[in-house]
């Protein structure tokens, strides 16, 4: 049986928590965060450190901590030559200290707190210096998925300035939906189905393909009565920066 240790306390840790507790083939020997707080309510109090110089001696660390920890924890680790690794989507593997074999665990997927997620639908990409650690972090991760793929440092921050398109910044589109419906008294629900269609359809066929819209279409009475609904200047300003940037992309004139 293979022994983890989690390193971190925010939303990746508590679901990584989750989702290796009751597998058979591995052991969450121990937690480890500052404050010394329960990932899970199933967890014991004896398995949960907030010194660093107590953590136990297991097959793999995983670093589910902020970006701007990794460097400084990995560098304060109280021992050597064991494999630790980091869950981010930008951070270089270089950037855990080299006494230890170091690698990633990356986790493609927003969590949340309240949010259960389906680990068998999540991507895992993987890195590691030594082939032993890469064949070792793909059978871990196949305990909770089948979509594994080998991805270095250089194509994982691809990977994650893209995701933050799709991701962070549609969801912000999503809140900018949701003001102008709260505004006017329209039920923002009325909008779920075009949402689902929306990410449905990119699903199937390429986004390019997908576009539609007034900017597309150049529907300029449309574009002009759009922009004297919205009030807040910041969303007039975000309105006319997308629609050039379509227009722009699609050839369409200004």
């Amino acid at each position: 049986m293979n022994s983890i240790i989690i390193l971190g306390a925010g939303n990746v840790a508590r679901h990584l928590y989750a989702a290796f507790l009751n597998q058979k083939s591995v052991k969450i020997i121990q937690c480890f965060n500052r404050k010394g707080v329960k990932l899970h309510k199933d967890q014991k109090a004896g398995t949960i450190t907030s010194n660093l110089t107590h953590l136990k001696k297991a097959d793999v660390y995983i670093l589910a901590i902020s970006d701007d920890a990794i460097e400084k924890v990995t560098n304060t680790l109280p021992f050597k030559d064991r494999l630790v690794v980091h869950t981010s989507g930008s951070v270089p593997m270089q950037s855990i200290n080299d006494k230890n074999y170091r690698g990633v665990f990356y986790p493609l997927q927003s969590f949340s707190a309240t949010k259960k997620v389906d680990f068998s639908e999540i991507p895992f990409c993987l890195e590691a210096e030594r082939k032993t650690d890469l064949a070792f972090l793909k059978e871990l991760a196949s305990i909770l998925s089948d979509k594994i793929y080998d991805v270095s440092s250089d194509q994982r921050n691809v990977l994650h300035v893209a995701a933050v398109f799709v991701n962070n910044f549609t969801n912000y589109m999503f809140s900018v939906g949701h003001e102008i419906c709260e505004e006017h008294k329209v039920p923002f629900e009325i909008l779920h189905p075009l949402i689902q269609e929306t990410t449905k359809k990119i699903l199937v066929m390429e986004p390019d393909k997908a576009q539609t819209g007034p900017a597309l279409r150049k529907d300029i009475q449309t574009m002009k009565r759009h922009l004297e609904i919205l009030t807040n200047n910041s969303q007039k300003q975000l309105y006319k920066s997308l629609t050039k940037a379509i227009q722009s992309k699609y050839g369409k004139e200004l």
